[in-house]
C-alpha cells in the first residue's frame, strides 16, 4: 500500500490540487467542526442537566429545528447553484462572510440566563433555529468545494480523505470536553460556566479557524446557471439514486433506540479510581482516536477492496458483529472494560472512513447529474449532507427524550449525589452497545442500491471533459483561471 504522504507523478498536472492548500481546506473544516461537535453533542445535554429543562420538551425543541431545516437546508442548497457568481467563486465567499455570525449565535446558546422553563424552551428554539439557517450556509459551501476542487474523481477522493480527517480532528477535540469539565469542575468552576467557557473556545476558536477555507481553490468550469426555478433546482436530486440512497442509508441509523453516551458512562461506569467521564473520555480515545491514522489510507483501501462503497459495507458488517459480541463480554471490570474497548476500536477502523467514502461518491454523483441534466449541484447535493445529519439527529433526540422519560430519568439526581432508578440502570448497557445494530442493519439494506463503477466514472469524466472543451471551458484555462 502506498503512503499516504506519497504522490504519483500522474497526480501533479491538470486538475491537481497543491498540498498547502489542501492543509487550509482541512483546517476550516476541523474550525467548522469544533462548533459543530460542541453544539451537537452537549446543546441538549445542556438543556436537561445544566438548564434542568423537562427531556421531552428538549426533545421536541431539536426535533422541530430538524423539520425547519427540511425546508431549509435543500432551499439553500438550490439558492447557492442558482445564485450568480465570479468564474471559480460559487462558494468561496461564504467561507468569510458566515463564521462571525455562528460564533456569536452559538455563544448565546450556552448563556444561562434566568428564565422560566417555558421562555427557556422559546429562547433554545428561536436561537437554535437561526444557528441552523447560518449554518447550513457555511456547511453547503465548506463541503461543496469537493466537487469542485478538481475535475478528477482520484484526485477529488484525496481531497475528501484529507478535508474528512480535518473535520474528525474537530470532532477529537471536542470529545476531550469530559476530561475538560472535570478539571475545571476540580478547580471550583460550576458546569454552568464551564460549559460557556468551552462554547468560546470550541465555537468562536473553531469559527476564526473555519476561515481558512478559503484559501482552497475551485477548478471546475461550471456551466451557468439557466434560469430555473427553486422547485427545478430541487428537483434535480431525482436525477440522483446515489446521494437518495447515502442520505437515507445515514437517516436510518438514528432510528436506532438508544441515548447519548454520557448517560451509559456517567450512571453505570465505576472503575476502581476511574469515574464515568473519565471512563467515556479512555473509551473515545481508545475506540475512535487510535483508529484515526486509518483514515490515511482511505483512498489506497478504496482501491484495493474495490471501491467506496465496499468501505460502507464493510465498516456496517463489522458493527453488528462485533457490537454483538461486546454485549456479551461486558463492561463492569477493567479486563472487561479494555475488551470491549478493543472491539469498538476495531468496529471504527473502517468506520472511521465512512465520512471520506460517502463525500467521494456524493462528488462523483455531481458529474453524472452534469452530464445528464447540464447542471452542477454542489449547493443542493451538500445540502442533503446537512439535511440528512440535523434528521438523524432529530429522529435520535426525539428518541432519546422519550427514552428518557419512559425510563424515569432524573435530571437533578447527579447534583444531589443520587443514582438513578433501578429500570434507567437496567437499561444503559443493551441501549449503548445494542442499540446502533438496529441502525447499521438498516444503513445495510438502502446502502446496497448504490451504484460505484470505476468504468463508469471514468466515462463520465471523459465526457464532460470533452463537453467543457466544446464549450470553450478547456482544462488548461481552467487551471491557470484556478491559480
Amino acid at each position: 500500500m502506498k503512503p499516504f504522504f506519497l504522490f504519483s507523478k500522474e497526480t501533479k498536472g491538470e486538475g491537481y490540487v497543491p498540498n498547502f492548500e489542501i492543509f487550509c481546506y482541512a483546517s476550516g473544516l476541523t474550525g467548522q467542526n469544533l462548533t459543530y461537535s460542541y453544539v451537537s453533542g452537549w446543546l441538549r445535554y445542556f438543556c436537561i442537566n445544566i438548564l434542568h429543562m423537562d427531556p421531552v420538551k428538549v426533545g421536541s425543541i431539536f426535533t422541530l429545528s430538524h423539520v425547519w431545516d427540511a425546508v431549509n437546508d435543500p432551499v439553500i442548497g438550490a439558492i447557492v447553484d442558482r445564485r450568480k457568481h465570479k468564474p471559480y467563486m460559487k462558494l468561496r465567499p461564504f467561507h468569510l462572510m458566515f463564521p462571525p455570525i455562528l460564533a456569536f449565535i452559538t455563544l448565546a446558546m450556552f448563556f444561562n440566563f434566568n428564565m422560566s422553563e417555558n421562555m427557556r424552551v422559546a429562547y433554545i428554539l428561536v436561537t437554535y433555529f437561526i444557528f441552523d439557517f447560518f449554518y447550513s450556509f457555511q456547511d453547503v459551501s465548506l463541503w461543496g468545494l469537493i466537487p469542485l476542487s478538481s475535475p478528477h474523481s482520484d484526485e477529488r477522493a484525496r481531497v475528501a480523505q484529507w478535508v474528512s480527517i480535518g473535520a474528525g480532528a474537530g470532532g477529537v477535540v471536542v470529545g476531550a470536553f469530559q476530561m475538560i469539565r472535570s478539571a475545571m469542575n476540580s478547580a471550583g468552576l460550576e458546569d454552568k460556566q464551564v460549559f460557556f467557557i468551552c462554547a468560546i473556545i470550541f465555537c468562536v476558536g473553531g469559527e476564526l479557524l473555519s476561515m481558512n477555507a478559503y484559501r482552497m481553490k475551485e477548478r471546475v468550469a461550471i456551466p451557468a446557471p439557466k434560469g430555473e426555478s427553486l422547485l427545478q433546482s430541487l428537483l434535480v436530486l431525482r436525477h440522483n439514486p446515489t446521494l437518495i440512497f447515502i442520505s437515507l442509508a445515514r437517516f436510518s441509523q438514528g432510528l436506532a433506540p438508544k441515548v447519548q453516551n454520557a448517560y451509559f458512562f456517567e450512571n453505570c461506569v465505576k472503575l476502581g479510581s476511574m469515574n464515568g467521564q473519565t471512563a467515556e473520555v479512555v473509551y473515545g480515545a481508545a475506540s475512535g482516536v487510535l483508529g484515526t491514522p486509518v483514515m490515511f489510507f482511505a483512498t489506497s483501501v478504496a482501491k484495493r477492496i474495490g471501491g467506496m462503497k465496499r468501505i460502507l459495507v464493510l465498516s456496517q458488517l463489522f458493527a453488528v458483529v462485533l457490537r454483538i459480541a461486546a454485549f456479551f463480554v461486558g463492561f463492569d471490570t477493567i479486563p472487561k472494560f479494555i475488551i470491549m474497548t478493543a472491539l469498538m476500536a476495531v468496529v471504527n477502523l473502517p468506520g472511521q472512513m465512512m465520512d471520506i467514502a460517502h463525500r467521494s461518491l456524493t462528488s462523483d454523483s455531481i458529474d453524472e447529474v452534469e452530464l445528464k441534466t447540464g447542471l452542477r449541484t454542489e449547493g443542493v447535493s451538500f445540502s442533503m449532507q446537512n439535511f440528512t445529519t440535523k434528521m438523524t439527529s432529530g429522529a435520535s433526540t426525539l428518541i432519546e427524550g422519550f427514552i428518557l422519560k419512559f425510563l424515569g430519568y432524573d435530571s437533578s439526581a447527579r447534583e444531589q449525589g443520587l443514582m438513578q432508578n433501578e429500570k434507567f440502570l437496567k437499561w444503559q448497557w443493551p441501549m449503548f452497545m445494542l442499540g446502533p445494530v438496529v441502525g447499521s442493519v438498516l444503513y445495510l439494506f438502502f446502502i446496497s442500491f448504490v451504484k460505484d463503477n470505476k468504468e463508469r466514472r471514468q466515462e463520465i469524466e471523459r465526457q464532460l471533459r470533452e463537453r467543457r472543451q466544446a464549450a470553450g471551458n478547456d482544462t488548461e484555462e481552467v487551471n491557470v483561471k484556478a491559480e
